[in-house]
């Protein structure tokens, strides 16, 4: 029993054995097992610090290679980011366009307003105030301000807002090199860009940039741009109170622009002067007497508007038709472009031409289109124009672009082909209506129907007499016609002598392609290069680019002074006698194109040549006749009236110029006789010209009339003073309204 017992009680549960073991003795066993039992718990304890020391170790060796790893890619990124070239968009620079006198502006070209200046032109308190604003450690950071980008992280992770904590440097970084980013990579690019650029480059070069770049509204890139959009001065200019408020809006300048949000702006205000004064920037004096500074209004008119619009296109056509410049050069590289437009003469040919401000609004029909040119003839530059009343209305200019039948403006570059043949203007032609012509199936007539009788080519001039002229065409050809106005200065290629009323001007052409042409005629046959860019500097202050003046000779001078003798005829006794009024010798040559679709006048002196037309196309462009209005009953005096107006007054302060004298050294009748009809005595004008009527023929003669019909000596249109264009026979002609030729029957209905 006792062993039994024993031999049951000597096996127990041993748990951390893991199942039954034997004992021999309760009390030996209990001594083992206590004695085992210290043996058993210190492996384990031994084995949990190794563990822990392990993790630890891993843990430490981790972080160790983190940072090793941290410090090996900063220094990778530090050494491996380089200062690339400036953003395109950062240096962009608006160009400004001028008028002649070379300050007051025009428009400009940008993709933004902006406007690079010189810092060291600036007050100390601009730069001192945009440091106080945006980054009071900018003098001794090294870049990046560590405690800002922390404290910025920190408010983003538990805010869930973005909030910058980016220095001066950093945000030059962004706007000048970068392009603007709000991602962590682009951020972090950023640090390191900015500790380069605080390294390589020296605060003031860094705060200058900063300053030329930051977007401070109403459209303005750079401190220049916003002093002229906020106080309509330079920055150069701006006041202590001004700087400080800019700065003040910098983070928000939309929002917080005075005239939106005048409780934020001043503020803003507040705040940076107040950190001015703390930093040491003014003194506390300054700060009391700062007063909160007033705004303008923000204009946001469109500078293409009016007349401008006209103006910039065609200085940016120009440009761009040089092959110098390409539309982006002229956007971006702020140019400073000055133009050969006289303000005082544009804003004087606005008021006269146009509708809208010479009182005719409601009398000229509406749809009316007019279009004005006056030029330097001998450096080709372009005075004053009118190209339409609005640019944003209508963009079409009616100057370049826009075309009109020229009528008998055409015809001195006849009489130029004549005289370069050998014909003396003394030849006589038969100055009758009603005549035909080889190969032209309508008869032709003056306007009015008027007989004029035999004339020479000066009288012929000065009444447009549309027969004398189809004579003269006859003998030329229509292509000779068509090649002297383009050599001397058309550029219309439809002016190809293909039109059978060549010499009529029968053809559309622009108000430019006239006014070159006779530039060329009051420069004594040289060809002006017309233009409206003096010169283009870069921004600081270089000469890129200067027009060219000079002229080419394309006709004998003697030649052109004798055309121009003929038209000075044309004022004195023709059909623009009311140009001189202006008290200044005019050669010049009205024309009415056929049925009345469109009237114009061409005048000059040595030193200013002016067009002025006017035509009335229907809803689909095409010309129609003009309707009369007011005291315009038809023909070409309004037109003249224009003229006489603006040359009156842009010639005031001006001596009155003579035309160089010429020889008619050409034969009557031309070198093979054929010209005309016979001989008349030498031209020589009236002293003291007659004040013509403006009468017209009512009653056609349907027959040419023979010489014995005509007036004065022998029928010849030579009586009394026959030659000047004073005879008797030619008085119905002396009004401007015979310079055209009327529709009538079968007859061709050219008004000149």
């Amino acid at each position: 029993m006792v062993s039994q017992t024993r031999s049951v009680s000597s096996r127990s549960y041993d748990p951390q054995a893991g199942g039954t073991r034997s004992t021999r003795g309760n009390t030996h066993n209990v001594q083992r097992n206590n004695h085992g039992s210290h043996r058993a718990n210190g492996p384990k304890k031994n084995r949990t610090k190794k563990r822990k020391h392990l993790v630890l170790k891993w843990v430490l060796g981790i972080f160790a290679a983190l940072i090793v790893a941290g410090i090996g890619l900063f220094a990778y990124m530090y050494v491996t980011t380089e200062v690339p070239e400036p953003e395109a968009f950062a240096l962009a620079e608006k160009t400004t366009v001028y008028y002649s006198d070379g300050t007051t502006e025009i428009g400009s070209y940008a993709e933004q307003n902006r406007e690079i200046i010189d810092c060291s032109v600036l007050p100390d308190y601009v730069g001192n105030a945009i440091v106080s604003s945006e980054d009071r450690s900018f003098y001794t950071n090294k870049g990046i301000d560590l405690v800002g980008i922390a404290r910025a992280l920190y408010n983003n992770l538990t805010t869930g807002s973005r909030q910058g904590g980016s220095t001066i440097t950093q945000q030059y970084a962004e706007r000048y090199y970068l392009g603007e980013t709000t991602s962590y990579s682009g951020k972090l690019r950023e640090a390191f860009l900015a500790i380069k650029i605080a390294q390589q480059q020296d605060k003031s070069q860094v705060l200058c940039n900063y300053m030329n770049t930051i977007y401070l509204g109403r459209g303005a890139y750079g401190i220049q741009a916003a002093a002229k959009a906020y106080f309509n001065k330079d920055a150069k200019d701006m006041t202590l109170s001004e700087a400080a408020m800019l700065a003040g809006i910098i983070p928000a300048p939309s929002a917080w622009d005075p005239a939106v949000n005048e409780a934020q702006a001043q503020k803003r205000y507040n705040r940076v002067l107040s950190i001015m004064e703390e930093d040491g920037y003014i003194t506390a004096k300054q700060q009391s007497e700062a007063q909160f500074p007033q705004v303008i209004e923000y204009q946001q008119s469109n500078q293409l508007e009016g007349q401008n619009g006209y103006l910039l296109t065609m200085v940016q056509n120009e440009l761009i038709d040089t092959k110098a410049f390409s539309k982006q050069d002229l956007e971006t590289g702020g140019y400073k472009i000055v133009t050969t437009i006289d303000k005082s003469k544009q804003d004087l040919m606005y008021s006269v031409v146009s509708p809208s401000q010479n009182g005719m609004q409601g009398v000229i029909p509406d749809g009316m289109q007019f279009g004005a040119l006056s030029v330097n003839p001998k450096d080709g530059s372009i005075i004053a124009l009118y190209a339409g009343d609005d640019y944003l209305t209508k963009q079409l200019n009616n100057v370049t672009q826009a075309t009109y039948e020229v009528g008998s403006t055409m015809k001195p570059f006849a009489l130029l082909a004549a005289v370069n043949e050998g014909v003396s203007l003394n030849t006589t032609f038969n100055g009758n209506s009603y005549r035909t012509f080889p190969g032209i199936t309508d008869t032709v007539s003056n306007y009015g129907n008027v007989n004029l009788g035999y004339v020479n080519l000066y009288t012929a001039t000065e009444q447009s007499s549309n027969t004398v002229y189809m004579d003269l065409q006859t003998k030329l050809g229509t292509k000779k016609i068509a090649d002297t106005a383009r050599e001397a200065g058309v550029e219309n290629t439809s002016l190809d002598g293909s039109e059978p009323f060549t010499v009529l001007g029968n053809n559309g052409l622009s108000v430019e392609d006239m006014t070159r042409a006779y530039a060329t005629l009051a420069n004594q046959g040289n060809k002006p290069t017309l233009h409206i860019v003096a010169s283009v500097k870069t921004p600081s202050g270089s000469d890129l680019y200067n027009a060219p003046t000079t002229a080419e000779q394309v006709f004998e001078a003697n030649s052109v002074n004798l055309v121009t003798k003929a038209l000075t005829g044309v004022v004195q006794r023709g059909t623009a006698t009311e140009a001189r009024a202006t008290g200044h010798t005019i050669a010049g040559k009205s024309g009415t194109a056929n049925d009345s679709r469109a009237a114009s006048f061409i005048g000059y002196t040595p030193s200013v040549v002016t067009a002025v037309a006017m035509w009335y196309p229907d809803d689909n462009g095409s010309p129609q006749e003009i309707p009369a209005f007011g005291s315009w009953t038809g023909g070409s005096d309004y037109p003249v009236h224009l003229f006489t107006e603006y040359m009156t007054q842009a010639l005031a302060d001006t001596q009155n110029e003579t035309f160089p004298t010429a020889t008619d050294s050409g034969k009557i009748g031309g070198s093979d006789g054929t010209w005309g009809t016979g001989a008349q005595k030498s031209y020589t004008p009236s002293a003291t010209p007659k004040t013509e009527e403006n009468t017209q023929t009512t009653t056609p003669t349907p027959t040419e009339t023979t010489p014995e019909s005509g007036s004065g000596d022998g029928g010849n249109g030579d009586g009394g003073d026959a030659g000047s264009g004073e005879n008797s026979d030619n008085g119905d002609a002396n009004s401007d309204q015979n310079d055209s030729q009327q529709h009538s029957d079968s007859s061709q209905s050219q008004q000149q």
